[in-house]
């Protein structure tokens, strides 16, 4: 049995998870009332850092959202009971999960997605439907994209229906500091009108497992090493169930970078360290492992190999933040623990200029 929630309850997250993944687009007038002609997303720094481009919002956003959310005469009311209820049925199966997850083969392991919500509905159009395909996503996904609401309440939604088809890990932006800076807690006050879905959702976000172990051989996290961390006991032992810390072994996890230079180095994320190819061929051994995946970083091809293939990169939001030209990338591990990757590029979209494939100036 793949969960303990109800039939009747089975048959609610079917339909919403069927209508999420149909992502219709909405009338002019439907469009008006979910994006009123308000401030678009407000500069951080410098421009590149904000949550959308300077053309503001996409307006081709899935009608499907009003199964979230009621229209009145002129704004958008918050009805945030059908998150919560959703949220808390996934509260209470993430307890249960280890810091260290376990999870078999078959499965596709895939990074960053960031609210790029039509894109990850084509990922699963090229990956295979979940429960179909087995999943395990390596964080982040929220943020930076339109789409940050759709997004994580689809993936926590196939959480809840299918527990065991399905792993979702804690990216760095899965928490509450990152997401007032980046886009996801202003898209919530815009969508309803207040930052109680927020809320509910960064609660929740305490409860992800920290990193995921493919049939003892694959070690999955959103991050990286940690000087703290020698051994995956090391990390089973953590109270997970907190903000992610501004430093210490829980915050290296999910802010720390692979390198070319050997030993451990400064993060210029100001998060997290870089740890070069000894740090993590000594982890391997230590553990048993025969490959790290972790996400976190913008690679142009989708995935990329580090350290004589002990480390790859994967990175699953095509064209990030609608201008980078980027490829994304899932990993697929067979039966036999075979490795393919599939690279694909982004969903068609209404209304978004095309964007040339270039090398981005900077991003983190």
């Amino acid at each position: 049995m793949e969960s303990s929630v109800g039939s009747n309850s089975h048959g609610n997250l079917d339909e919403q998870i069927s209508q999420l993944m149909q992502c219709k687009p909405l009338s002019e007038q439907e469009q008006l009332v979910l994006n009123p002609p308000v401030k678009k997303f407000a500069s951080v720094g410098k421009s590149h850092l904000n949550g959308g481009d300077s053309k503001g919002t996409d307006l081709s956003i899935c009608s499907t959202y009003f199964n979230f959310c009621t229209i009145t005469s002129n704004a958008l009311a918050p009805v945030a009971s059908k998150v919560r209820a959703l949220c808390d049925k996934a509260k209470e199966i993430l307890m249960d999960e280890s810091n260290v997850q376990p999870v078999k083969s078959p499965v596709t392991i895939c990074g960053d997605i960031h609210g790029q919500f039509h894109d990850l509905a084509e990922l699963f159009r090229i990956g295979g439907k979940c429960p179909d395909t087995n999943y395990l996503f390596m964080g982040d996904y929220v943020d930076r994209g339109y789409y940050s609401v759709e997004t994580v309440t689809l993936l926590v939604a196939l959480k809840v229906r299918y527990p065991q088809r399905i792993t979702i890990l804690r990216g760095n932006h899965e928490s509450r500091q990152i997401t007032q800076v980046y886009g996801f807690y202003d898209e919530c006050l815009r969508k309803y009108g207040n930052a109680n879905v927020w809320k509910i959702f960064t609660d929740l976000f305490d409860y992800f497992p920290l990193t995921a172990l493919v049939e003892s051989e694959i070690f999955c996290l959103h991050g990286g090493l940690s000087p703290s961390i020698e051994t995956l006991d090391n990390i089973r032992n953590f109270d997970r169930v907190q903000e992610v810390p501004h430093e210490g072994p829980m915050c290296d996890l999910l802010w720390s970078d692979p390198d070319d230079r050997c030993g451990w180095g400064i993060s210029p994320r100001g998060a997290g360290y870089t740890f070069g190819q000894d740090i993590s061929e000594q982890f391997n051994h230590t553990n048993n492992l025969k490959l790290i995946a972790r996400a976190h970083q913008l690679v142009m091809e989708g995935y990329n190999w580090g350290h004589e293939q002990k480390v790859v990169t994967i990175f699953s939001a095509p064209n990030y933040c609608y201008r980078c030209g980027n490829m994304a990338s899932i990993l697929e591990v067979d039966d036999c623990k075979g490795h393919t990757f599939i690279q694909f590029e982004p969903a068609p979209r209404r209304g978004e200029p095309d964007v040339t494939r270039r090398t981005p100036d900077y991003f983190l």
